[in-house]
């Protein structure tokens, strides 16, 4: 299937806690893989403004994640520090691995890249089922509810209101 990602909606929202919502102000992802019909895995089309993330720092008990960049510079922050990212590199981020990461926009041009991912499910914005996602740089952790829903926590396991 020929997808034209002008005629792909385009989602700014997130389902963070309020209080971290604005770190992805700037954010725009566009569900490719939604448009053409996958049904095995998930491709979004990101487009970072000057000064936004992608996500909070974060890494997945489940969830493998791999990001292609397309256009401008991008900074990859993980455990291991600050690295720059230009067109047609790649990183790959297997499920388990306790690192966590985060693609940062520090240049004063907008950044496109892919990510690809498991596929989208009814409340979570980009999880697998059983996933949980931890959140190093902050007192955060994602979790599905039976419903499919995204839950939200403190590190000592208290919801965020």
């Amino acid at each position: 299937m020929i997808i034209n990602p002008e005629n792909v909606p385009s989602r700014t929202t997130s389902n963070y806690p309020d209080k971290f919502k604005y770190v992805v102000f700037g954010r725009a992802k566009q569900a490719l893989g939604n448009a053409a019909g996958l049904k095995n895995f998930g491709v979004n089309l990101v487009t970072l403004a000057p000064g936004s993330c992608s996500a909070l720092r974060h890494w997945h008990t489940q969830q493998d994640e791999f990001i292609y960049v397309l256009e401008g510079e991008v900074t990859l922050v993980t455990d291991a520090g600050a690295q720059i990212l230009t067109p047609g590199m790649m990183a790959g981020f297997p499920a388990g691995e306790e690192d966590g990461h985060q693609l940062v926009n520090r240049s004063n041009a907008v950044v496109v890249y892919l990510e690809i991912g498991d596929r989208l499910r009814r409340g979570f914005a980009d999880r697998t089922p059983d996933d949980e996602v931890y959140y190093p740089d902050n007192d955060l952790i994602a979790k599905s509810s039976a419903d499919g829903q995204t839950i939200f926590t403190h590190q000592d396991g208290t919801l965020y209101e």
